[in-house]
């Protein structure tokens, strides 16, 4: 739907005196109070997960209000699994290997049963793979002596399932898969880009981990297949037609149904180091803010026109200034966060959706299922500037999950943020996101005792919660090759490792990029840069587009500068570099006026809208034109 001529001004005025000047007069939390909300969380945890196992498992999720248990995925513990890492978080030894012991045992895949091929592989298969990752490794504290490598097998077995999904001719997969007999007949042909386009972590790790390339290949196939079909401003739709590549529908912004495709776009470099992703990344993330952003609220518009059809804050849009903290965007984060924050503090939890336009909850987006986005962009902000207004954030979401969800056997969705009504609903991702990010924010404001802050490894989060690690095994797989030049070989290899290169392609190549620490991005730091600092083996005389075999469009305003080598670089505008301790903390000395001025800053959705769409539509008449 198009804005109207709605007086948000006064609006905006109103519901910021009401609200945010809470954020400025609170109590800040104490050194020895963080150390209380850490425990608390814990026994959060515990009464949930306990809660699941006496009276759900092995069935998929827990009824917590009525102490009954529900298959909701595939009928195989979901929640146990979804849950393995947090039980090595916490350091419960016991638990954790019993648990995985029990998986290896008694889990199976080969069942007649039809299956979310995203929602199977972000909580089974990540689940599995980060708990394998850290129950095989000595350096993790938490190895388990009787463990032979079980949920890797498993999830090798569960990915070869999964697979059918992609046999489509863009290569995006279908929505959903049939563990036993493939994609069933009549399997929808549509399906979300989040859906399509959130796959790559896992099943690039557990390629790494088997040696064989084809799940890697697949999931990467299927986010070309998504990219190619952007608008010409560098916009994706949010369905998207998987046999034909036609949008069904066009509508782009950065939650429901495409969030954590930008998500994976990034952390695939990051934990990969593929520069494909990091330049995919980079275009999407200057278009989402030139024409998504409207400080600090983001809308949702056309992919082709950019004219907006949905001024709505949805609640999945909150995992977006934790991803800006990744990307060393700080700035906008912060008052992304506060925007995001002053709709939970007004209810108490964050609604499905909250209309921008009369700034009230959206009929029919009432609910809050426990959602872990918001919190987790509260954890990645003190992570990266200790601040402890995120500290306070996230005290005051404890109290109200804690006084508003709490249930007698674990913790309930919320129907109604109104109402605080609630639910007979307790979905895995509290277990496996919600109470995680919660209990990193308060033990990294304590002192952190986890493997997270203090293990072998920096490690990436998938958009599930599940911690992989940027171990050699995994980020450095396939090092010897892209370091020795393979970007510059037109033959493929099947596996990892089996790279023939002759030692003197060596000397295009800088040997201390081996020492590139993959950690938060300087935020102070938004000059172009070469994207041949950071990765292995670039080749001399190559673009993107010739490297890649995909016809990128360069944004105008990109330069480009030839070294001594004659060797071309694409310069952008992110840097993805580890901050020293001054450059990670941004100044806030004047946080309360920030807050203060974030109602003033909000009055401009009103102008800025009605200007952005009519620059859009002026933008694709002269485009027309031009054609």
């Amino acid at each position: 739907m198009r804005r109207g001529g709605l007086a948000l001004v006064a609006l905006l005025i109103v519901f910021s005196a009401a609200v945010l000047p809470i954020l400025v007069l609170a109590d800040s939390v104490s050194p020895s109070e963080a150390r209380l909300l850490r425990d608390e969380v814990r026994e959060m945890f515990y009464h949930a997960f306990d809660g699941y196992m006496e009276h759900a498992f092995p069935l998929d999720e827990l009824r917590p209000l009525t102490c009954k248990g529900e298959d909701t995925l595939g009928g195989y513990a979901l929640t146990l699994i979804d849950s393995l890492d947090m039980l090595a978080l916490l350091g419960d030894h016991e638990r954790f290997a019993a648990a995985v012991e029990w998986v290896g045992k008694n889990v199976r895949f080969d069942i007649d049963k039809t299956v979310s091929v995203f929602e199977t592989t972000i909580r089974i298969l990540g689940g599995l793979l980060s708990a394998h990752l850290i129950a095989s490794d000595y350096a993790t504290g938490m190895r388990i002596p009787s463990y032979d490598n079980e949920l890797l097998h498993l999830s090798e077995d569960l990915a070869k399932r999964l697979l059918p999904a992609f046999d489509t001719p863009t290569g995006i997969p279908y929505g959903s898969v049939n563990l036993l007999r493939g994609v069933d007949e009549n399997e929808s042909k549509i399906t979300s880009t989040a859906g399509g386009g959130t796959l790559t972590l896992e099943f690039g790790v557990l390629s790494r981990l088997t040696n064989n390339t084809i799940f890697e290949q697949v999931t990467k196939n299927a986010v070309r297949g998504i990219w190619a079909r952007k608008s010409r401003i560098n916009l994706v739709g949010a369905h998207i037609n998987v046999f034909t590549g036609e949008w069904t529908q066009k509508d782009a912004g950065i939650g429901t149904s495409i969030d954590s495709f930008y998500e994976y776009l990034l952390k695939a470099y990051l934990l990969f180091g593929d520069e494909e992703y990091l330049f995919m990344f980079q275009e999407a993330y200057k278009a989402a803010m030139r024409y998504l952003y409207h400080d600090p609220w983001y809308v949702e518009v056309n992919m082709n026109s950019a004219v907006t059809v949905w001024p709505l804050f949805n609640s999945l849009q909150a995992f977006w200034p934790g991803l800006q903290v990744l990307a060393g965007d700080i700035d906008p984060a912060i008052r992304t966060h506060a925007a995001f924050f002053s709709v939970w503090k007004k209810y108490g939890f964050t609604p499905e959706g909250f209309n921008l336009a009369s700034f009230v909850v959206q009929n029919g987006q009432k609910s809050y299922p426990l959602r872990p986005e918001l919190i987790e962009s509260t954890y990645w902000l003190f992570k990266a500037t200790r601040n402890p207004r995120y500290l306070d954030a996230g005290r005051d979401m404890v109290t109200s999950i804690q006084y508003g969800a709490h249930c007698p056997c674990g913790y309930c969705h919320i129907a109604d943020v109104e109402t605080h009504k609630q639910d007979d609903h307790m979905e895995s991702f509290f277990l496996a996101e919600t109470v995680k990010y919660l209990w990193l924010l308060f033990d990294l404001a304590v002192g952190p005792d986890n493997i997270v802050e203090n293990g072998p490894y920096k490690y990436i989060f998938s958009t599930e919660g599940h911690i992989l690690p940027a171990s050699p095994q995994i980020s450095l797989a396939i090092e010897h090759c892209s370091y020795l030049g393979a970007y510059c070989r037109a033959d493929q290899q099947q596996g990892y490792g089996n790279a023939d290169i002759s030692l003197d392609q060596r000397e295009t190549n800088d040997t201390e990029h081996l020492s590139w620490d993959r950690s938060i991005p300087n935020p102070k730091q938004h000059d172009s840069f070469s994207t041949s600092g950071f990765i292995k083996g670039f080749c001399p005389g190559l673009t993107h587009w010739q490297k890649f075999g995909l016809s990128y469009t360069e944004e105008q305003g990109q330069t480009q500068e030839t070294d001594s080598q004659s060797q071309t670089q694409t310069r952008s505008v992110f840097v993805i570099t580890k901050p020293t301790p001054k450059q990670s903390v941004i100044s806030h000395q004047n946080d309360h006026h920030e807050i203060e001025e974030l109602s003033q800053d909000s009055e401009k959705l009103s102008s800025s809208l009605d200007n952005a769409d009519a620059q859009a539509i002026d933008q694709e008449n002269t485009q027309q034109d031009e054609d």
